[in-house]
């Protein structure tokens, strides 16, 4: 007798698909990982041939796996359309929103945006992604992407929210007073490191300051600030993430030179969805940049 598939075979295929591994997809989908692995074993035995190629890094979808995979999705997203339609009111919003930045922009700006959205939408969720790549807003790994770029991606759509100024910063406290202190090499630099290898601000410095090693590398801006904060050296950050900060000064105009765009985007089949659309019109009216 030929194996039927069911949706929850779907979901499986689904998130092993996005997140490619056991642990995660188990998370995913609030069970643990032998339980995937026992689903996705009786799945392959079932159709009789395999779906996902076990790898050091973790588990790849295979042409069938990824045609499952894909019809998991659609399913996923005419459950969230059914859901959206019957929500009568915008307080009855409910469900997960994903969303992908960096740790300097969660903090500085997505954080306490959201922060109003909760008392609006008490029943949202978010799941809130950082790190230095961009999420694949096509698998669906994320609904929402906020991110510094100049040229964001073309299959995705969204608003430019500003540009991103940034300066260099000392510490208030027994850091450098003045720029020329910079210029003169009286001072230690704080940079980020490989995770960032053409962060404009990198560029900036190895420009206009060729022959300066950083006595401190780290992997976020976020981390950048809060080294010059504690007198460790100086830093180049972005306007916004200082506003309100008084542990540090500012010890040049913007840096032009240094200059990105902050975008807010999503994939043109997730605008559709109440609870991905409430999120993003919100977010492209609350965020803004100094």
């Amino acid at each position: 007798m030929q194996y039927k598939l069911t949706p929850a075979d779907l979901e499986v295929a689904l998130a092993l698909s996005r997140f490619g591994t056991l642990a995660s997809a188990g998370e995913r989908l609030g069970v643990d990982a032998s339980t995937v692995f026992r689903a996705l074993q009786r799945v392959e035995r079932g159709l009789g041939q395999r779906l996902f190629e076990r790898t050091r890094s973790g588990y790849v979808a295979n042409e069938l796996g990824v045609d499952l995979a894909e019809q998991a999705e659609r399913m996923e997203q005419a459950l969230e359309a059914a859901r959206s339609r019957v929500e009568a009111t915008p307080a009855q919003l409910s469900g997960t929103v994903r969303i992908t930045t960096t740790d300097t922009i969660l903090h500085g700006l997505v954080a306490p945006a959201l922060r109003d959205l909760g008392r609006l939408h008490p029943l949202l969720h978010h799941e809130l992604h950082t790190g230095n790549e961009l999420a694949s807003l096509t698998r669906r790994d994320a609904d929402i992407a906020v991110r510094a770029t100049r040229r964001p991606p073309q299959h995705l759509v969204g608003k430019q929210i500003g540009p991103i100024k940034v300066a260099v910063y000392a510490a208030r406290r027994g850091g450098a007073r003045l720029f020329a202190d910079v210029e003169a090499g009286r001072c230690d630099w704080i940079a980020p490191d490989d995770a960032l290898p053409d962060h404009p601000s990198v560029t900036w410095r190895k420009r206009h300051f060729p022959k300066v090693l950083p006595r401190y590398r780290v992997n976020s801006i976020l981390s950048v600030l809060e080294l010059v904060a504690l007198g460790l050296g100086v830093g180049i950050v972005p306007l916004f993430l200082v506003e309100g900060r008084k542990d540090v000064v500012r010890l040049t105009e913007p840096l032009d030179e240094c200059e990105t765009d902050l975008w807010l985007l999503t994939h043109p089949e997730s605008r559709h969805l109440r609870r991905v659309g409430a999120v993003y019109t919100h977010l492209a009216q609350a965020l803004k940049l100094p």
